[in-house]
């Protein structure tokens, strides 16, 4: 355990819990035993974090799946409100995060089902993020830790706390004004736009996303889209 001696605070519509092991797969045992949505599991340890938050769509599961790059916008609007203002973070499609341009932890996703069309009965969406390298700076320049960008004086507890205000706000705004105002601020944090990139297997020009946040990956002969739903990880 992390030695957290209060418990952090959280907006009205959720409610926080410290767990002992990984916070994204203990938010899952939750959402199958049928805990409330707003459930933000979490856990601080001395060299990395991580939290994740049970939701309970409405929407078919295609749609609902926005709630990964929402969560990840969320996420960089906190960071960005913590650290100092020359700190960049990125979002990349498949949930990486970027901080200064390297590899900083990553953004994962499950649901009851798979099925696309389907109305899941839970989505849990969480991050993990290391917050001291194991390796020596500069052994794995293209991988780094929080606290080796200009981030020590940030306190996960409050990042955590940071990161749901902020995704609560967007989830709000999304069901309010639809998905226009999302597209464009993650098009702003968006890595790898315009480039030569590979998914699932296939190298192509990563041209951007449809209104579902599914890929847009243009090769020598057609566009592909890529679903958000192949991003899912199986639940136990």
């Amino acid at each position: 355990m992390s030695g957290i001696t209060e418990p952090l605070t959280f907006p009205p519509a959720m409610s926080g819990e410290e767990v002992g092991g990984d916070p994204f797969d203990g938010a899952v045992m939750r959402a199958i035993r049928g805990c409330d949505a707003g459930l933000v599991c979490y856990r601080i340890a001395a060299d990395r974090m991580g939290a994740a938050l049970v939701m309970t769509p409405e929407v078919p599961l295609q749609q609902a799946m926005v709630m990964l790059p929402l969560c990840g916008v969320g996420f960089q609007n906190a960071l960005g409100a913590l650290a100092p203002p020359e700190v960049a973070v990125h979002l990349a499609w498949a949930g990486g995060i970027l901080v200064n341009g390297a590899a900083c932890g990553v953004f994962r996703a499950c649901a009851s089902t798979q099925d696309p069309e389907e109305i899941p009965d839970w989505l849990v969406v969480g991050f993990e993020l290391p917050l001291t390298l194991a390796a020596i700076p500069g052994e794995v320049p293209d991988q780094t830790a929080l606290f080796e960008e200009g981030c020590a004086e940030v306190a996960p507890e409050r990042l955590v706390e940071a990161w749901a205000r902020h995704t609560l706000n967007w989830i709000a705004r999304w069901e309010d004004e639809g998905a226009k105002a999302l597209h464009s601020e993650w098009r702003g944090l968006a890595h790898g736009l315009g480039e030569t990139v590979v998914q699932d297997g296939w190298p192509g020009t990563f041209l951007g996303v449809d209104e579902a946040f599914g890929m847009l990956l243009r090769d020598s002969e057609t566009t592909h889209l890529i679903p958000l739903t192949t991003l899912l990880e199986e639940a136990p």
